[in-house]
């Protein structure tokens, strides 16, 4: 039960925050998980299990090039402590999750099951770098009613 405050008043009962470290950690790590495995496992598994055996190299080449905007998020994903940019990034990688979906469902049809799972993998990648970005700004202080110092002159 609340306790009341001088003015006689009952005051709202404090929540403890939820450390953020351990879900800047997970993110972190789920990011850079899916960062590799995009830009080398899948070009690499696609060319075994894929009966066209596809060049490994042009699909290196081509998962770089699909990975520059992931890349320019990189370094905030990896500090995780602004909301500002994290927002950004949660929408940049939402963009990359429905892709992957997409590419997921048209691979259902007509594709092997050891390519299915190689594409179901990176979805579930980005499911869970999706999932660790939502839960860490939930921790991260508001955006909303932070109150600034002034500067020093």
């Amino acid at each position: 039960m609340a306790t009341p405050k001088a003015s006689g008043k009952p005051s709202k009962p404090v929540k403890p925050s939820k450390p953020i470290a351990p879900m800047q950690q997970r993110l972190m790590v789920t990011w850079l998980a899916w960062l590799v495995y995009r830009l080398l496992g899948l070009p690499i598994l696609i060319s075994i299990f894929n009966p066209m055996n596809p060049d490994i190299v042009g699909g290196i080449a081509w998962q770089a090039l699909w990975l520059v905007p992931a890349l320019v998020l990189t370094p905030s994903i990896l500090r995780g402590r602004s909301p500002y940019a994290l927002l950004i990034d949660s929408m940049v990688t939402l963009v990359y999750l429905g892709a992957s979906g997409v590419v997921l469902f048209t691979r259902v049809y007509g594709s092997s099951w050891a390519e299915i799972l190689v594409y179901l993998l990176d979805f579930v990648l980005l499911l869970l770098v999706n999932t660790w970005l939502f839960l860490l700004l939930k921790r991260l202080p508001s955006m909303n009613n932070v109150v600034k110092q002034p500067r020093a002159r």
